[in-house]
């Protein structure tokens, strides 16, 4: 079975500083009928203009994964954390017990481009923690790049559940096959581009939820970027 989640119906607001899309219910976007897939909660894509962010606010108990697409961000959080990400980044902070952080854009000329992911985590009260990895944009062409997973491998960051995300950049026709096991789920989120997801059309910005699926197949039928969550 697979559902879609159409760019188009997802929360929408554009703050001027802030242009952003919630897929989920999110902040003062409430939608019952979308309050997350699985233990995936949140995938927002947000745009901020030039010399602004999100100014130091706290979260608690979730893994929150950010991947920017285009420019750069500015990370400083509680733990004495202090990084940019940049295209290429992928950046993973366990909120656990608590953690304070601020988000900025760096460059007064250029927005910046990213998704913010949130999952639960396997339990609460976690000790806080962060990772940042670099994960060449060429290394996600023509296969699936896990990028986060629960054991960490492959040069991926370490999430606390048992979730598995990868990224993919293929050229028009090319396909990948992803296995799913027995008794797993998968969304799709579409970042730029258009594939095919089992003879279902996706273009960029919309979302797919795959559950009780034997097979799966992703054709791009023109360039195309996205991401595959493998969630219990």
């Amino acid at each position: 079975m697979i559902l879609t989640r159409p760019a188009a119906e997802r929360g929408h607001f554009d703050h001027g500083w802030l242009d952003t899309s919630h897929t989920f219910s999110f902040a003062g976007y409430h939608d019952p009928a979308h309050m997350g897939f699985r233990t995936l909660r949140v995938i927002n894509q947000d745009r901020v203009v030039g010399g602004r962010g999100f100014g130091a606010h706290s979260h608690n108990d979730m893994e929150i994964v950010t991947y920017v697409l285009d420019g750069a961000l500015e990370h400083a959080d509680s733990m004495g954390n202090r990084s940019v990400i940049v295209p290429g980044d992928i950046q993973r902070m366990s909120a656990g017990t608590g953690v304070t952080h601020r988000e900025f854009n760096p460059k007064p000329d250029e927005p910046v481009h990213f998704l913010q992911i949130w999952i639960l985590p396997n339990r609460r009260g976690l000790a806080p923690g962060y990772e940042q990895k670099t994960i060449r944009q060429e290394e996600e062409c023509g296969v699936l790049r896990l990028i986060a997973a629960r054991d960490g491998r492959d040069g991926a960051v370490t999430i606390h559940q048992d979730v598995d995300l990868y990224a993919s950049r293929l050229e028009a026709g090319e396909r990948v096959p992803p296995a799913l096991a027995r008794g797993r789920h998968a969304w799709l989120q579409v970042v730029a581009g258009r594939v095919e997801l089992n003879g279902t059309a996706l273009g960029a910005g919309d979302g797919a939820a795959v559950s009780r699926e034997s097979a799966l197949e992703i054709v791009a039928l023109e360039p195309a970027h996205f991401l595959l969550f493998d969630l219990a």
